[in-house]
C-alpha cells in the first residue's frame, strides 16, 4: 500500500511518520500529474504547493480550522488530503469535482475563491467573527501566484494590522502570477529572497559589533534602543512589519519541518503574522518547471512529453485579436496595450515582442489596469485593455468613474465572454453585457465572426470614446459573411424572412443561423439580424422589424437580467408594440463547471432546445 492510500479522510496525514513526508510528497505529485494529464487543470501552481499544503494540514485540524486559498486554483493537494481522491477522475468536468475550493463540496473548504487577492480580506472577516463569538480555531490565509500585487490584498493587510488577534498569512512566493510577476511588489519580494541570509546575520551581529574596541557595546545598546530593529538593516523596507504584521521568512517552502516550526511560532502571536515561503512553480515535473506559464492552466496532455493531446487546428478569437491589434499598432503609434498578468492568455505576447515600449503588464490588478489606461487616454494615447470577462467584473467602478464619465478613448477587449467551461462558477463570463451596457456612453460590441471582430477592433481604435468588444473562448467562425461596414449602433441583416425575426448577439449569430436553416427546411423562413451593438441598440431597425414580423426573438449568451433582450423588451413595451416576444438568454444563476457543450445541454441552451422553443412559438 502506498502512503497516499492511507489518506482517505481529513487529518489522516497526521498519522504519517515524519520520515515518510518526502515520499508522500513524491506520490502526491505523481498522482496530480497523472490525473491532470487526463482532465486538464491548473498543474504548475499545485505542484509547487505540495509540501506547503502538507505542512498546513499537519498544523491545522479540519474542518474546525479555516484555510483560505488565494488563488483557489492551488488547492488540489488540499482536496487530496481531505478525502477527495476519487474526485480527481472527474476534475472540472460537468457534475464532477471543482478545480477551486467549493463550500458545497466539502466543509474543509472555508470559502469559494476563484479570483486573486481575496484571501486576506476573507480571513480578516473570519478572524473578527471568531473573536466576537468567543471561538478558538485557527485561521490561515494562503496568498500566492502573484495575488499580492492586487490592491485589495493591501487593503486587507492594512486592516489585518489593526485586528490585534492571531491570523497567519502565508505568502507563497513562486515568482509567478500566470505570466512572470512584474512591478514593485515583485521587485520587493525579490530583494527579500536575495537577502535570505539576514536571519543568520542577525543572530551574529551583536557579537560582531562587540568586537569593535571601546564603541562596540554602546553600538549594540543604541541599535537595540532605536526604533528600527536589526532586521531592518538587512531587509529592505520591512513593509509588512511597518503595517503591524510580524514577518517570518523567507523560508524554504519545500521543507516541511521548517514550515511547521514557523506555523507553530506564528500561532503563539496575539497579532497577525506573515510567513513568507519560497516555492518552485511546477516542481517535480520537468516540462512544468521549464515553462510554468504554459502549465499554469493546461488542457489534457501526454504524460511523457507534456505536449497537448489535441493540437490546435484553427485560430481562436484570441488569435484574431493578437494578429489584428499588432497590425493596427504598426500604423498607429498612439495605440498602447495593457494586461493584468495575462499577456499569454489574452494574446498580447506578440504585441509585447513588436512594441515593448507600448506594452504594460500591471500584474494582477484589473482595477488599476483600467484607470491606468484612462490616465494614458486623457494624455492623448489610445489604450487597448485586454481582460477576461470574469476579471473585468472587478473593474466596474473604474469603467464608470474613470473611463466613461470622462468619455475617454479606451478600448476594452473582453476575452472569455459567455460560457467558458471547466473553471466553473467563478470564471464564467455571463454578466459582462449586463454591466457594460448599463454604463452611459459606453459602446458595447459583439462580433459574429472573425472578420467582423477584426473590423470592430479597427472601429474601436478609431473611435474617440469608450468601447468594449466581447468575444468567446472559441475557435473563430468564418461564416455569415457580409460587406456592411461597422457603424456606431447599427445592426445588419444576415437573412430576410417573414413571420418571426431573430436578433442575435455575437456568437449566437452562428448558432441561430444553424437553427433557422433547420426550421427553413421544415417550411418556415425566418429573418436573422446581427445586433453588432448591445449599446447603443439599433432600435430603428427593431421598429422596422415589428412592422413586418409578428414575433421578435432575441438571443444572447448572457444572463437575462440587464441583458440585450431585456432592453429590447422594454423598448417594445414603452412603444406599445403588440408583437409576441421571446428572450433567449442564460438563466439568472451561476453556472457550474464542465465542458461548455454539456453545460448548454443542462440548461436547455443547446441548438436542439432552442429550435424547439422557436418552433413551439411559431406553432402557437
Amino acid at each position: 500500500m502506498s502512503i497516499l492510500d492511507q489518506i482517505n479522510e481529513p487529518n489522516d496525514i497526521k498519522n504519517i511518520p515524519e520520515e515518510n513526508y518526502r515520499e508522500l510528497a513524491r506520490e502526491i505529485r505523481k498522482f496530480l500529474i497523472r490525473k491532470v494529464s487526463n482532465t486538464g487543470g491548473h498543474l504548475a501552481s499545485n505542484l509547487g504547493t505540495v509540501e506547503l499544503t502538507m505542512a498546513l494540514h499537519l498544523f491545522l485540524s479540519f474542518p474546525e480550522d479555516k484555510l483560505i486559498f488565494d488563488v483557489g486554483h492551488q488547492s488540489y493537494t488540499h482536496k487530496l488530503l481531505t478525502g477527495r481522491k476519487n474526485g480527481f477522475d472527474n476534475l472540472r468536468q460537468f457534475g464532477g469535482m471543482s478545480g477551486f475550493p467549493n463550500r458545497k463540496e466539502s466543509p474543509c473548504d472555508a470559502f469559494n475563491t476563484g479570483h486573486a487577492s481575496t484571501s486576506i480580506s476573507v480571513a480578516d472577516g473570519i478572524v473578527k467573527a471568531r473573536d466576537l463569538k468567543g471561538e478558538k480555531y485557527k485561521v490561515v490565509a494562503v496568498i500566492g501566484d502573484g495575488a499580492l500585487s492586487g490592491g485589495m490584498a493591501f487593503e486587507a493587510l492594512n486592516n489585518a494590522g489593526r485586528l490585534k488577534s492571531n491570523l497567519i498569512i502565508v505568502l507563497n512566493d513562486n515568482k509567478m502570477s500566470i505570466s512572470e510577476n512584474v512591478g514593485g511588489m515583485a521587485a520587493y519580494l525579490g530583494k527579500l529572497r536575495t537577502n535570505s541570509k539576514y536571519t543568520g546575520l542577525k543572530m551574529n551581529i551583536e557579537e560582531k559589533l562587540k568586537t569593535v574596541p571601546y564603541m562596540g557595546d554602546k553600538m549594540v545598546k543604541r541599535i537595540k534602543k532605536s526604533k528600527a530593529s536589526i532586521k531592518s538593516l538587512f531587509v529592505p523596507g520591512m513593509l509588512f512589519e511597518n503595517m503591524g504584521i510580524t514577518y517570518i521568512g523567507p523560508i524554504d517552502g519545500h521543507n516541511i519541518p521548517l514550515m511547521l516550526k514557523a506555523f507553530e511560532a506564528a500561532a503563539q502571536s496575539r497579532t497577525p503574522v506573515m510567513v513568507h515561503v519560497i516555492t518552485k512553480k511546477g516542481k517535480g515535473y520537468g516540462p512544468a518547471e521549464e515553462d510554468p506559464a504554459s502549465f499554469h492552466g493546461v488542457e489534457p496532455f501526454v504524460l511523457s512529453t507534456g505536449e497537448k493531446k489535441t493540437e490546435k487546428s484553427c485560430k481562436t478569437y484570441t488569435d484574431i485579436f493578437s494578429e489584428t491589434i499588432v497590425g493596427i499598432g504598426e500604423s498607429n503609434e498612439n495605440i498602447v496595450a495593457v494586461t493584468a498578468a495575462m499577456a499569454d492568455g489574452t494574446g498580447l505576447k506578440e504585441w509585447e515582442r513588436n512594441f515593448p515600449d507600448r506594452f504594460f503588464d500591471v500584474g494582477i490588478a484589473e482595477e488599476h489596469a483600467v484607470t491606468f489606461a484612462a490616465g494614458m487616454a486623457s494624455a492623448g494615447l489610445h489604450p487597448v485593455v485586454a481582460i477576461y470577462s470574469t476579471f473585468l467584473q472587478r473593474s466596474f467602478d473604474q469603467l464608470v468613474h474613470d473611463v466613461a464619465l470622462n468619455f475617454l478613448p479606451v478600448t476594452i477587449c473582453v476575452d472569455r465572454a459567455g460560457i467558458v467551461g471547466c473553471d466553473g462558477e467563478t470564471h464564467q463570463g455571463i454578466l459582462d453585457l449586463s454591466f457594460l451596457s448599463s454604463i452611459p456612453g459606453f459602446a458595447v460590441m459583439a462580433p459574429k465572426n472573425a472578420r467582423e471582430f477584426a473590423d470592430m477592433l479597427v472601429f474601436a481604435c478609431n473611435y474617440n470614446g469608450p468601447a468594449a468588444i466581447r468575444y468567446p473562448r472559441a475557435k473563430a467562425f468564418y461564416g455569415c459573411e457580409t460587406d456592411n461596414p461597422i457603424e456606431l449602433g447599427k445592426a445588419e441583416f444576415i437573412r430576410k424572412g417573414e413571420k418571426a425575426a431573430v436578433i442575435a448577439v455575437g456568437k449566437m449569430v452562428k448558432v441561430m443561423d444553424g437553427v433557422l436553416k433547420e426550421i427553413e427546411e421544415e417550411g418556415d423562413n425566418l429573418t436573422l439580424v446581427n445586433a453588432r451593438f448591445v449599446n447603443p441598440i439599433d432600435f430603428e431597425m427593431i421598429d422596422r422589424l415589428c412592422e413586418t414580423h409578428d414575433i421578435i426573438i432575441t438571443a444572447e449568451e448572457n444572463v437575462k437580467r440587464g441583458g440585450f433582450g431585456e432592453a429590447v423588451a422594454e423598448h417594445l413595451m414603452e412603444n406599445g408594440r403588440k408583437n409576441t416576444f421571446l428572450n433567449i438568454s442564460l438563466p439568472d444563476s451561476f453556472i457550474a463547471h464542465g465542458i461548455p457543450r454539456d453545460l448548454r445541454d443542462s440548461i436547455g441552451f443547446d441548438p436542439k432546445s432552442l429550435k424547439c422553443k422557436i418552433k413551439a412559438l411559431l406553432n402557437t
